[in-house]
This record gives C-alpha cells, sequence and structure tokens, in this order.
C-alpha cells in the first residue's frame, strides 16, 4: 500500500528534464536571473573585473631577465611582460576609467572577491572563465603563474549565483581569451600554447549539450589567445587582424556571412582588443588608423575610445580585462 502511493506520488510529481537549463525561463525561476552569453555584440548587461592591486608587491626589480628584457624568476613562474616596472597607479586609473565607461553603458560590474596572492594577472578575468548559455566555465589557466587564480573566480561567481557548468579538470589548459562567439549557435576557440585538446574536448562537450558547434582554428607559432587577432563588433562583422589567423578560419567566416575589417600596419595591433558593449558600439583603446576609423564608419560602428596604455604593459587590454556574464541575445 505505502509503495503504491509513493509511486502514484513519483508519476504526479516525477521527474521534468524540460525545459532545459539554460532557458531563460528555468533560468530567472532557478537561479534568479538570466546568466550567460550566447553572443560576443549584444547588449552587455552583467561583467566580473578586478582592479590591480597588491598582487603586483611580488615583482622584484632585482630579478631581472634580460634574456625577455624584463623582470621575472623562472623558479617562481612569474614574469612581468613590460621592460619597465609596473606604475600601479596609473594602471588603476585606466583600469578605473574602464569601469566608469561600462557603467556609464549600463552595465553591472562585478569585482573579484577573495585572496589574489601574487597573481597579478588576475587583472585579466577574461581567461579564468568562459560565459555560455545558462552560467559559466571555469577555465584551467596555462603557465604556474596564473595557476590558482581559479579559485576566487569559482568563488566569486558562486557567491552571485552563477551557475558553473563546468571545471576544465584533467590536464586540460584553457584560456578565456581565446574563445569567442560568431553567432548563438556557433563559438570558436583558438587552439595554441595556452589551450590544448584535452580542454576543447571539454569545452566542446558542453556546448554540444546546449547545440552550439565550436569551431577550431589553430593560432601561429607561439600566439596565445584569439581575441589579439580577432573581435566580433556588430551582429555578423568581425574586426580581424588577418595575418596571424588561418586562412581556413577566415573562408568559414565567409561561409557563415560574417563580414570582416581587416587592420592594416597603421594600426595598432591593441586596437584588436576591445569590447563590444552593444550591436556596433565598441570600446576600444588608441590607435586606429585613419582608414581603419573610416571603414568602420562607414559601417555604423560607434567607437568609444578611452586610454588604456598602462594596463597593457602588463600584457592585456580591454577585452582582457573583462569578463562578460550576461549578454542580452541578438538571434
Amino acid at each position: 500500500m505505502v509503495d503504491d502511493i509513493y509511486a502514484r506520488t513519483i508519476k504526479m510529481f516525477g521527474s521534468r528534464p524540460e525545459p532545459a537549463f539554460e532557458t531563460a525561463a528555468e533560468l530567472k525561476a532557478v537561479w534568479g536571473r538570466e546568466w550567460g552569453c550566447d553572443t560576443d555584440v549584444g547588449k552587455l548587461k552583467t561583467v566580473l573585473m578586478h582592479r590591480p592591486g597588491s598582487e603586483f608587491d611580488i615583482i622584484d626589480t632585482t630579478k631581472r631577465l634580460e634574456r625577455i628584457g624584463s623582470y621575472g624568476d623562472i623558479e617562481e613562474g612569474w614574469y612581468f611582460q613590460s621592460d619597465t616596472i609596473p606604475d600601479l597607479p596609473s594602471m588603476q586609473a585606466d583600469h578605473d576609467g574602464l569601469v566608469r565607461v561600462l557603467k556609464e553603458e549600463g552595465v553591472e560590474v562585478i569585482m573579484l572577491e577573495g585572496d589574489i596572492g601574487g597573481r597579478f594577472k588576475s587583472c585579466y578575468t577574461r581567461d579564468s572563465s568562459i560565459a555560455v548559455k545558462g552560467g559559466a566555465i571555469v577555465s584551467r589557466l596555462a603557465p604556474k603563474m596564473r595557476r590558482g587564480e581559479e579559485l576566487p573566480v569559482t568563488r566569486t561567481l558562486a557567491r552571485h549565483g552563477v551557475p558553473i557548468l563546468h571545471t576544465i579538470n584533467g590536464t586540460g589548459m584553457l584560456e578565456g581569451g581565446s574563445f569567442a562567439w560568431l553567432n548563438s549557435g556557433t563559438a570558436v576557440v583558438g587552439r595554441s600554447i595556452r589551450v590544448n585538446n584535452a580542454a576543447i574536448e571539454q569545452l566542446e562537450n558542453t556546448l554540444k549539450h546546449q547545440g552550439v558547434e565550436l569551431i577550431v582554428t589553430d593560432l601561429c607559432g607561439y600566439s596565445i589567445h584569439i581575441d589579439l587577432y580577432f573581435l566580433m563588433i556588430d551582429v555578423n562583422l568581425a574586426l580581424v587582424n588577418a595575418a596571424n589567423l588561418a586562412y581556413e578560419f577566415l573562408q568559414q567566416l565567409k561561409q557563415m556571412n560574417i563580414d570582416t575589417v581587416e587592420i592594416t600596419p597603421d594600426d595598432d595591433p591593441w586596437v584588436m582588443n576591445g569590447l563590444a558593449v552593444a550591436p556596433g558600439r565598441v570600446i576600444m583603446s588608441p590607435g586606429l588608423s585613419a582608414g581603419t576609423r573610416a571603414e568602420l564608419e562607414r559601417r555604423n560602428i560607434e567607437i568609444i575610445e578611452i586610454p588604456y596604455g598602462n594596463m597593457q604593459k602588463n600584457g592585456g587590454s580591454i577585452h582582457c580585462s573583462t569578463c562578460p556574464l550576461m549578454r542580452e541575445p541578438v538571434d
């Protein structure tokens, strides 16, 4: 009798696989907000960032490595990107300026919480997690100096209720700067010294359950991230450094009807590392050539220029400094 009542109860109030986890209604009902992204150009709603701070104290100016023209410690596993020591107040001023512009654009800025330790690359939050439909994938950063950034990122995401759909494990290495959304059904990852097949397989498996195709393109030599050469700036429009992208990938973009604007040697390479805050509205550091600027304006791209040179000395720019957690869909 008891078993019969139990069976009838289970049947009446049983398992419900539908709607899918990442559907808007399900996310809002269970997680409170429609977390995640399936676009790189939809209106940006929420972003994860970290203001540079005391973690830069680890940089010891007595540890000069002439082989790289900078400072570092091979045993401890850290190096500073520039040939001069970091000017923390100037870096903070650049970062504060970006935060201010984002807030003026109506973007919610969530700051990384917890102990960062001496990991002074933590200001580049793009790499430590990737927003996908319904939540985030926590990366596994490749170099020793960045390993461990995953912990404060995971804690911050959890505190804000962001679903963590996967954490790269095993021997996988994945950094978010080498991932981009092309449209809601297609993403690309740049395989490189920082992104290996073990991680790509895990990323692909998560996306597959969401009906998303993952394109894998190889980066050249010691290039680390695709966001130095590729940036979606509008629906079906990308800014590219074509000389550093595989011909096959450029052809795939054409087949998907994604048009491209190519930067030239007259452009500062850091202009590639910008951020779309809405379709056709992009934050960039200065350095566009007159020709490229004219071409972008012809395509009705609005450009918000902000100084970011001090932050770039650490090896990243505007795109690197921002990890979108929520965007409005565009298709």
